[in-house]
């Protein structure tokens, strides 16, 4: 890719951002898109409705930056708690690293690419000149000695300059992120200049890592006494003959933990019953909107072919008389499934501390029976995980499996196709006929420098919703837990698919080199991956500023808002508060500081962009979480984890590309030296998964005790074990009201606890 087919690419998302940013100032003004732009304040009550016309909200405005940006750390965890805190901490750390990533590499770094004269390119025509002469590809190879740089710096001098800085670049940028990373955790840092920069890296994660662990304990201390805090989840409970689940769970807990057990709840296959008030709820809807409406005749239709023939009823007595049909089904199905019961059950302890001893306690002489794990919130609790059997679970994870190689292998179609279209030689052999259009210089820069990323994007953004569907098939028992196995699907999925996929589609060659000959893999890297520099910066432009600008202005919301309402005449669907889909953007924000790690020494030009979509997507996803999501649960930031390892394979990549440079490049020394790196970063790793890993797993002996001793000065635990008794009861098993609700339409349908 040429220079100018770069800034055409620029141009081009640079014009969609401010578009985008320009109508959604003036689109959140609008009181009929307050459910768009601010559902959250909506549900909360915080979002006033005017309906009187201000020519202020016809004009553009910044506010929202400054709203967004103003409140505090500790504002933002009371209000969308410490899952988003860490969410934002990830920009902070992004922010820290790639800034001082940046002075290096834009002042000392990429000089010396663009200085040297490895591929032979001209100078004098700037827009026609290959980016690949501002990468390390530009540098000369240690035996050349002819430069361009003065005469005195030619010789052993000379070289030092072409590749040792690079060399040492290496060693400071990863010192440095190891060094924010280390004080983070505990506030110390590395002197030593010779690795400041594998160390970097490593330091500024360390620090997060330490503060984000600090955060979560302090979040657990000052924390209301929560269900989840009392509870485990306890599967394969052997049923003597003639007993039921409940009364040999309440034998064995009452004889084995006779001073803390509290309750219990056993687990029933309800999908049957969940089909019904599904069933129940869209008809619910349906009859409220019928009775909103102002003209009568509306009601009435045939009941015979696509309501053209038929005898002619009334709408509103049918709907009704078919709640009160599914309401007596319902009671008959709850009565059927009272005995069908899960060899599982939700135990309750009076005490933090008696509900940990009972989890990390073997229960029982067989290890398959009594099994224990942690209870997740109730809110969190992924009901359908009960109602498929063992077998069929482990048939399901097995499909996963293929299915999950199946999706990556097909994704390689449109990767071929992106790869197609960033080589015009390519192009022209495919369509011939398109030769006469590719000779026009601003249509081949949009092909080469846009259009490849915009339709990689369309595809990507495909794949986020399978990721859920195949971790919900893999028998987890909570919508967190599901969320986070689909967050590491995607991440790898992408960092395979988009990075080494896109480095590895020119040739079959190397792919299969590297599966056969894994010795070569850091030569066949570092020949592969510089080459596609150009492809990952106009990716930075096109996915991730143009992504921003689309999040924030929320098109597809619009338009279904738009459209339901000016031509839905009906709508069923109940108003809804969205949470931010981790799933989708960790793992996109992750894989833009894997291309900023891998490229900050191959080809530092692609820093300053990255700096611009972390500075974009900082002030962007505070103003969501302020104003569009909310959490609907609370993992206590166990996504940070997967930020360490994608952050740990990072660098390690980076300096398995950098061994195969600087031998490439005839500097065997360098390549020599390059070694430790990866071996400290893997030492670094394994340090801050037997130092912090424990504390996102779970509480220790003392936070417990602490927190149990608080609550015996608490008035307010008598009513907490209270509700405790039916925290965990399957909504389904609760007894719901149609009929009694039909005249309160405005208000959801009610579920009513069964006495």
């Amino acid at each position: 890719m040429i220079l100018s087919a770069l800034l055409t690419s620029v141009g081009i998302n640079l014009g969609l951002c401010f578009l985008f940013f320009t109508l959604y100032s003036i689109l959140r003004k609008q009181p009929g898109n307050v459910n768009v732009y601010a559902p959250r304040l909506v549900a909360e009550g915080k979002s006033p409705r005017t309906n009187h016309f201000n020519l202020d909200r016809l004009l553009p405005s910044a506010g929202w930056v400054t709203r967004a940006w103003h409140p505090s750390e500790e504002e933002l965890l009371s209000i969308s708690g410490l899952d988003a805190v860490v969410f934002m901490r990830l920009f902070i750390f992004s922010l820290r690293v790639f800034t001082f990533a940046g002075i290096i590499g834009v002042f000392i770094l990429l000089p010396i690419n663009y200085l040297g004269n490895q591929l032979s390119i001209d100078f004098s025509d700037l827009p026609n000149k290959s980016l690949d002469s501002f990468s390390i590809s530009n540098v000369d190879n240690g035996s050349n000695r002819k430069t361009h740089y003065p005469d005195f710096m030619n010789g052993v001098i000379a070289q030092f300059f072409k590749l040792w800085i690079h060399f040492s670049a290496g060693y400071v940028f990863t010192g440095v992120t190891l060094i924010i990373s280390f004080d983070l955790y505990e506030g110390y840092g590395f002197t030593s200049l010779l690795l400041m920069f594998s160390l970097e890296w490593s330091a500024i994660f360390f620090i997060e890592y330490s503060y984000i662990s600090s955060k979560r304990i302090a979040c657990f201390n000052s924390s209301r006494p929560q269900p989840h805090q009392f509870t485990i989840l306890v599967s394969g409970i052997p049923v003597s003959s003639g007993r039921r689940v409940g009364e040999s769970v309440e034998s064995f807990f009452n004889e084995y933990h006779p001073s803390t057990y509290l309750s219990h709840t056993v687990v029933r296959r309800t999908s049957k019953l969940q089909r019904i008030i599904d069933d129940g709820e869209k008809l619910y809807r349906r009859l409220g909107h019928l009775k909103s409406k102002k003209h009568t005749q509306q009601r009435f239709r045939r009941d015979g072919f696509l309501g053209l023939s038929g005898r002619r009823v009334d709408l509103l007595d049918q709907y009704e008389k078919k709640l009160e049909d599914l309401e007596d089904n319902l009671r008959i199905e709850q009565s059927l499934l009272a005995g069908e019961e899960v060899r599982a059950a939700f135990v309750s302890f009076k005490s933090r501390i008696g509900a940990a001893v009972a989890l990390h306690v073997q229960q029982a002489v067989d290890p398959t029976e009594w099994v224990t794990e942690r209870a997740p919130e109730p809110q969190d609790v992924y009901w359908p995980f009960f109602s498929a059997s063992f077998l069929k679970r482990w048939i399901c994870k097995l499909v996963v499996v293929v299915a999950y190689i199946l999706l990556t292998v097909s994704f390689l179609i449109p990767v071929v196709i992106v790869q197609g279209l960033t080589h015009l030689d390519q192009l022209e052999i495919w369509f011939p006929f398109l030769k006469g259009v590719l000779t026009i210089a601003f249509v081949s820069q949009v092909i080469t420098g846009y259009l490849p990323n915009l339709i990689l994007q369309l595809f990507l953004s495909l794949v986020p919703p399978i990721m859920i569907i195949f971790s919900s098939m893999q028998g987890y028992i909570s919508f967190s837990q599901i969320q986070k196995s689909a967050c590491t699907k995607m991440l790898w999925f992408t960092i395979w698919n988009i990075f080494f996929a896109n480095v590895l589609s020119g040739s079959v060659l190397y792919q299969v080199n590297i599966i056969l000959e894994p010795k070569e893999i850091p030569k066949i890297l570092a020949e592969v991956v510089p080459a596609q520099a150009s492809f990952f910066i106009a990716y930075v432009v096109t996915s991730g500023w143009t992504s921003l600008s689309s999040e924030i202005f929320r098109v597809f919301p619009l338009i279904c808002s738009f459209v339901k309402q000016n031509f839905s005449e009906h709508d069923d669907e109940e108003f809804q508060v969205p949470s931010i889909p981790y799933h989708k953007e960790i793992p996109s924000i992750l894989f833009f500081g894997l291309l900023g790690v891998t490229y900050f020494f191959l080809a530092p030009l692609i820093i300053p962009f990255i700096l611009v979509y972390f500075c974009l997507a900082y002030i962007v996803y505070r103003n969501q979480l302020l104003n569009v999501y909310a959490p609907k649960y609370e993992t206590g930031g166990k996504f940070w984890p997967i930020v360490h390892n994608s952050t740990i394979f990072s660098l390690v990549l980076m300096h398995i590309i950098a061994i195969g440079i600087f031998g490439l490049k005839k500097l065997p020394l360098a390549s020599s030296l390059t070694i430790p790196l990866p071996v400290l970063t893997l030492i670094f790793n394994e340090y801050c998964r037997k130092r912090f890993l424990p504390i996102f797993s779970g509480y220790s002996v003392e936070c417990l005790i602490n927190r149990d001793r608080q609550d015996r000065s608490d008035p307010t635990m008598v009513e907490f074990r209270d509700k405790l008794l039916t925290a965990y009861q399957d909504p389904a098993l609760k007894s719901i009201r149609y009929s009694g609700s039909i005249g309160r339409l405005k208000s959801p349908l009610l579920h009513s606890a069964v006495a």
